[in-house]
């Protein structure tokens, strides 16, 4: 399997990186045209940055509002000792939940949710202190949406 290093050191590579990220439902033809190649090579680079994980896959992107979910909040979760991994868990049943991030620092945990009414947000806060604190943020506006991290630059 190649090394993720020479996949990303490869133009072309970042190049066709570049053009997912502009449309990642283009087809694989007009990928090719963007990037200079052939199809049947493009495909077989789009295989080799998916088995090495640098594509990890195509993903939908849904707002929250539109589908009735217009409350999103980040809730802080400081486990008491010896429930850690009960937040973890309890994270992966709620579907309000969308991230869940272990972190470093007082708080463990670093969870989104969206909710239809913010009347609703304790029923979901209730079910996480029973093994820990919790400390909550209404998102208020989205200056940076979530997007990709930086494509790799050649250095001089």
């Amino acid at each position: 399997m190649p090394q993720i290093s020479n996949l990303l050191s490869d133009p072309r590579n970042i190049a066709l990186l570049q053009a997912l990220q502009d449309d990642p439902r283009q087809p694989v033809t007009r990928l090719a045209s963007r990037v200079g190649m052939s199809a049947p090579a493009v495909k077989e680079r789009l295989n080799r940055l998916e088995e090495t994980g640098v594509i990890r896959g195509y993903r939908l992107d849904l707002d929250p509002k539109a589908m009735g979910w217009p409350v999103t909040a980040y809730v802080r979760v400081r486990p008491v000792p010896g429930q850690l991994p009960k937040i973890a868990e309890l994270a992966q049943k709620i579907p309000q939940v969308v991230e869940c991030h272990r972190v470093t620092g007082e708080d463990c945990f670093i969870i989104k949710v969206h909710l239809d009414a913010l009347e609703h947000l304790d029923l979901i806060l209730d079910r996480f202190l029973r093994y820990g604190q919790t400390t909550t943020s209404i998102v208020q506006s989205t200056p940076v949406p979530l997007r990709a991290p930086p494509l790799p630059t050649r250095r001089p």
